[in-house]
């Protein structure tokens, strides 16, 4: 990786690239200390350390500290993130989206385009939510004014409206990736402060040197074992080996080669637990943004439903929650591959191009073999993601060790790395390619 970068670096018109990226996060990191015009940052910084449910730390880690900032970022990415996942789905649900994704590249600029369009609606609905709710219990200035809740509401549109913007920049001028690259920043934004808490929690507390020592290693063991991994579930791929018959025309000889299909282990991604995390948590966000504290059967329901009450042995009950977020996460990971691969599509496309699976007669019994390995490898992916998100919940409930960078944080960070380098390598391949057609 670092070769990569030093070899990257060498080069002027991706050196440019990198530069202005750079750039851009650095704006990123400046517009999350940029406060709201008119909000009282000690208040809400008071109202967020007093919650004791976790129930926006999620939120915040996404948008790397400008959500507890109350900044002009305060919800950053996650509108963008939202209406694309809502396109996603929508493509699917409604053919004359679907017949654009498949229009080429005019297709997905018009999706793009309604995307946008989508961000700054969710954007605003946020915005209002957060300004009517919070600023009802004392998040405005004394003596506020329906103007105070509109400059609130506009300052928050814009900031992630201008965000999104950012991201295109990045893709389009820096090294790609730009939307996973400000979401990836964010989190990283946080991790100093958590591994200060953790060495504050564990190490410097420790009654004796020997006993700081295991403990740093331990918490270094654990986080490098995870990366690890994720790298190992982001790489691990699946090929389905593909035979193409010969073709004689002529006097030449078509086809006879072999190749695969490759299927990714862990094909969801990332999306599973966040659907999951995010299905969970709704219901505890709209009773804080309501000022439903939650008193006996429903107060007992968003117990079970909040992430820091799993896995703790005083408090077995509400591992109830954890349970019901397992079956979310291997729920999701069936459905968000069932709509984004489709194995009677691809089994039509092999039977077309004149390939056959050695072994497997073209046609429906293809498609049922395909699906038969498609569902094996989605629960091998789903239990990998389940693994590394659970970690993080049973070091906090056992230990209390309750930081942000949990399992999707990781997830994130290593395969939004891991695809940078890849698109870096591939910048620099066509670079040489140009130069040799040049010569």
């Amino acid at each position: 990786m670092l070769t990569t970068l030093k070899n990257a670096f060498k080069i002027k018109d991706i050196r440019n690239r990198l530069l202005f990226t750079l750039a851009m996060l650095v704006v990123i990191r400046f517009g999350s200390q940029l406060p709201v015009p008119g909000v009282n940052r000690t208040y809400f910084a008071d109202w967020f350390a007093a919650q004791s449910n976790g129930a926006f730390n999620f939120f915040d880690a996404f948008t790397g500290g400008s959500f507890m900032n109350m900044s002009v970022f305060a919800l950053n990415i996650t509108p963008y993130i939202t209406s694309s996942i809502i396109m996603q789905l929508l493509t699917i649900a409604i053919p004359k989206l679907e017949e654009m994704q498949k229009d080429g590249e005019d297709g997905r600029k018009k999706i793009a385009t309604i995307t946008r369009y989508v961000t700054v609606g969710l954007s605003l609905i946020e915005a209002a939510a957060m300004a009517i709710g919070f600023g009802n219990s004392g998040l405005l200035q004394k003596d506020s004014v329906v103007l105070d809740y509109i400059v609130v509401i506009v300052a928050l549109t814009a900031g992630s409206a201008f965000i999104m913007w950012i991201g295109e920049q990045i893709t389009e001028h820096g090294v790609g990736n730009g939307i996973s690259i400000v979401l990836t920043i964010n989190i990283v934004s946080r991790m100093p402060s958590d591994l200060a808490t953790l060495y504050e929690q564990f190490v410097k507390s420790a009654s004796t040197i020997t006993l700081s020592v295991i403990s740093a290693v331990v918490i270094m063991a654990i986080i490098v074992g995870m990366v690890v991994l994720v790298i190992i579930l982001n790489d691990g791929v699946r090929k389905i080996p593909v035979q193409y018959a010969k073709k004689i025309q002529g006097h030449k000889t078509y086809g006879g080669q072999t190749t695969s299909i490759p299927l990714k282990i862990n094909t969801a991604g990332v999306i599973p637990i966040i659907f999951a995390s995010s299905l969970m948590q709704f219901p505890i966000v709209i009773c804080q943004l309501a000022g439903y504290q939650g008193t006996g059967f429903w107060g007992e329901v968003l117990k079970v439903l909040n992430q820091g009450n799993w896995c703790n042995p005083s408090l077995p009950i509400y591992n109830i929650g954890l349970a019901i977020y397992v079956v979310l996460v291997v729920f999701f990971a069936y459905f968000y591959t069932s709509i984004t691969f489709n194995p009677l599509e691809v089994s039509n496309n092999i039977k077309k191009q004149g390939g056959f699976i050695p072994g497997i007669r073209p046609g429906k019994p293809t498609t049922d073999y395909l699906t038969g390995i498609l569902n094996y490898i989605i629960f091998i992916g789903a239990v990998g993601l389940i693994i590394i998100a659970v970690i993080p919940f049973f070091f906090n409930g056992v230990f209390g060790a309750n930081v942000s960078f949990g399992g999707t944080s990781l997830i994130i960070i290593v395969s939004v790395i891991l695809e940078t380098i890849k698109q870096i390598e591939s910048l620099m391949l066509v670079r040489n390619y140009k130069g040799f057609l040049n010569a």
